[in-house]
């Protein structure tokens, strides 16, 4: 099987194309043929060794977080799939690896595509839908009428959480360029910033919801534009001691997580609202659901360009360079 892998935890490391074993399906596995997978920047904060005390991945290692493709065989207790079916899911931490022609991936993280999307456009869909899902519905319990300032709304995660939460029927603001102010109000922003010239602080102010994705900078002023009683969630840190504890991290790990998060934690308790780390699980049965709402017309893909399987170090170096509008995927059957 043909596969990307690291070979080391690098800052930047090179991906390597190589021949690896054929994956071994578990009793409740479903082995995928991939016709293409997605970019994200987890997979580079992963091949960096940010997250190796947590996700302690043993090189050479395949990274991947999405995919979408045809299911080839199925385990003793599989029933939801059979061979043929069109699936797609994000792969559970310490089972990814779709950068690569085959993958098992556990029948609870795994839906049937949706179907009105091509391989590449559902394949842009798992690991960002499925963390907008659980920030505005699972965590944040969005409601209509409520406020949400979601950052960077023309990157991946930014444009399905502004369609979600436009379905939610909240109020939503977020951050983009001026070039790209109008493309997000079309996907349902309310209000737009421009990050450039223009401080979020000044324009928003009682809010219900923060999706944060940015740095720590961003961070602090994303507090100040909450109600009391508000939330933030962020997706890019600090994580917290709630986070490690359902890791089931040891006291050490604890303690350095409550260090990182201390100061955030403090001015939140000072402004009375509610801080969370989220880091996505996979869960096939959201992605049905997100399934259902983009064959309704609700979500669309959002794909910015498509590689082929061998230009996937290069669609891997695109997406760090911060420009791309939506999705980056790599096609397996071009």
């Amino acid at each position: 099987m043909k596969a990307f892998v690291v070979d080391k935890y690098q800052q930047k490391g090179p991906l390597r194309l190589a021949d690896m074993p054929e994956p071994q399906v578990g009793l409740e596995e479903v082995l995928v043929r991939i016709h293409a997978t997605a970019i994200n920047q987890l997979d580079s904060k992963i091949r960096d060794g940010e997250f190796k005390l947590f996700l302690p991945y043993k090189p050479p290692f395949i990274l991947g977080h999405d995919l979408a493709g045809t299911v080839e065989r199925v385990g003793a207790n599989v029933r939801a799939f059979t061979p043929g079916d069109e699936v797609y899911a994000r792969p559970r931490d310490h089972r990814i690896g779709a950068f690569a022609e085959r993958i098992a991936v556990h029948q609870a993280d795994l839906a049937l595509k949706p179907a009105s999307l091509s391989m590449a456009e559902a394949a842009s869909i798992p690991l960002v839908g499925l963390t907008a899902w659980q920030a505005l519905v699972e965590v944040g319990k969005l409601k209509p009428g409520q406020k949400v300032f979601i950052q960077a709304g023309s990157g991946g995660v930014g444009t399905i959480a502004i369609q979600l939460a436009k379905h939610l029927g909240a109020t939503i603001a977020t951050t983009t360029s001026a070039a790209n102010a109008g493309w997000v109000r079309d996907l349902g922003a309310d209000v737009v910033i421009d990050y450039r010239t223009e401080d979020v602080e000044k324009v928003l102010s009682d809010y219900d919801l923060v999706l944060h994705s940015q740095d720590a900078g961003a961070l602090m002023k994303s507090l100040n534009v909450l109600r009391r009683g508000g939330k933030l969630i962020s997706i890019s840190g600090p994580p917290d001691v709630a986070f490690a504890r359902d890791l089931g991290l040891n006291v050490l790990f604890r303690f350095v997580m409550r260090m990182l998060s201390r100061k955030v934690r403090k001015t939140a308790r000072a402004r009375g609202v509610d801080y969370t780390f989220l880091f996505m699980q996979a869960n096939g049965a959201q992605l049905a659901e997100l399934a259902r709402l983009i064959d309704e017309g609700v979500i669309r893909p959002v794909v910015d360009e498509v590689f082929s399987f061998a230009q996937t170090p290069d669609a891997l170096a695109y997406v760090e360079t911060g420009r791309a509008k939506g999705k980056v995927v790599v096609s397996l059957t071009d």
